[in-house]
C-alpha cells in the first residue's frame, strides 16, 4: 500500500517508534482546503512562505499584505496580494521553482495550519494550487497579540553575510519562536514552526545553532525532509521592533542520548549551519505584544 509519506519521512518515524501513531495522524492531510481553514486563512495578516533558491537553498519568508490579504478561490487555490520586499529572495525564487509550502499561524488563539503546492504570479498576485492542506496541534506556540502600530518604521538597508554578528547571536539567544523551511528532493517544499521558551535555541558559534526537537505530530515532516536533504531555511522574527532574519544553510539530526540530554524534554536535536543569511528591516508594521508561554514547553 502506497504511504502518504516519502522516505525520509517514514526513516524517522521508525527511528522514534512512531509508524503506527503517524500513519494514523497522516489520514488528516487532504488535497483541498476544507471550509473551516478557508475561514481561517481569510483572517490571517501574514504567512511563512518556504521557497527555493536557483541553488536549491531552501528559504522561509514571511509574506504580509493589506485587507484581503489571502482569499481562497476554490477548495484548491488561494491568492495572496502580498506587499513585495525587493530584499527577500522569495520573489527571485519563484521564477526558478514554483515549489512552496505555506504556512498560516495564529498566535494569539494558538492556531497553525500548513498548505503546500505550487506557485504561480500573476502581475502583483501569488497563486497557489494545494497538494497538501492539514493543521497542526498548538503545541510550542507563545501567545502573542497583534496591536496596532504607534509608528512608521524607517527602512533600512539589508545586511547580508555568511556568519551571524554579535548582536544577532543575542537575538536568536533570547528567541520563543522561530521558523523552519524544508524540501523534499523529489519535489515539495515545507514550512512549520518551532517554539520553547526563551533561550531554546543554543548559539553554539557564529555559523551554527542547535535546538531541542520535542514531541509533536509524529509525520515528522519537517525532519524527514532533513533526514534525505539538509538544506534548511529559518526564519527569526523580532516581534518588538519588525526585524527579520533569515538564514539558509544545512541540518542534521542529532540522536545522540548523552547531547540530547543537554536539552530538557528533548527527544532528539538539530543542528544548523549558517551558509548564507539577510537581515531586513521590512515595510510591514506588524506589531505584537508577549502574552505567555506554551503550556506545553519543557519547564
Amino acid at each position: 500500500m502506497n504511504s502518504i509519506f516519502h522516505e525520509g519521512e517514514l526513516a524517522v518515524q521508525a527511528q522514534a517508534g512512531v509508524q503506527t501513531m503517524a500513519a494514523r495522524v497522516g489520514n488528516s492531510i487532504k488535497g483541498e482546503i476544507p471550509p473551516v481553514a478557508a475561514e481561517f486563512l481569510a483572517e490571517r495578516p501574514f504567512i511563512i512562505l518556504a521557497s527555493l533558491d536557483a541553488q536549491k537553498r531552501v528559504w522561509a519568508s514571511m509574506l504580509t499584505g493589506n485587507t484581503q490579504f489571502i482569499t481562497p478561490i476554490d477548495k484548491q487555490m488561494v491568492q495572496i496580494n502580498p506587499h513585495k520586499e525587493l530584499a527577500d529572495p522569495v520573489w527571485q525564487n519563484l521564477q526558478q521553482n514554483n515549489d512552496v509550502g505555506l504556512l498560516a499561524i495564529d498566535f494569539a488563539g494558538r492556531r497553525r495550519m500548513r498548505l503546500n503546492g505550487k506557485a504561480t504570479q500573476h502581475h502583483n498576485e501569488l497563486r497557489i494550487r494545494t497538494e497538501q492542506v492539514y493543521a497542526n496541534c498548538p503545541k510550542y506556540i507563545q501567545e502573542r497579540l497583534l496591536i496596532e502600530p504607534t509608528t512608521k518604521r524607517a527602512q533600512a538597508q539589508p545586511i547580508t553575510a555568511n556568519q551571524l554578528s554579535t548582536s544577532q547571536q543575542e537575538w536568536i539567544a533570547q528567541a520563543d519562536t522561530f521558523f523552519i523551511a524544508t524540501a523534499n528532493p523529489a519535489g515539495g517544499v515545507d514550512a512549520s514552526h518551532r517554539g520553547g521558551n526563551k533561550g531554546f535555541v543554543r548559539v553554539d558559534n557564529e555559523q551554527q545553532l542547535t535546538w531541542p526537537d520535542y514531541a509533536g505530530n509524529m509525520m515528522f515532516n519537517t525532519l524527514g525532509n532533513i533526514a534525505i536533504n539538509p538544506r534548511t531555511g529559518l526564519l527569526f522574527v523580532d516581534f518588538v521592533n519588525g526585524r527579520l532574519l533569515q538564514l539558509t544553510g544545512k541540518a542534521e539530526i542529532i540522536w545522540d542520548e548523552a547531547r540530547i540530554a543537554q536539552f530538557s524534554g528533548a527527544e532528539r536535536l538539530v543542528t544548523f549551519t549558517i551558509e548564507q543569511l539577510i537581515e531586513t528591516q521590512p515595510s510591514h508594521n506588524l506589531n505584537w505584544i508577549f502574552g505567555s508561554y506554551s503550556p506545553h514547553n519543557p519547564r
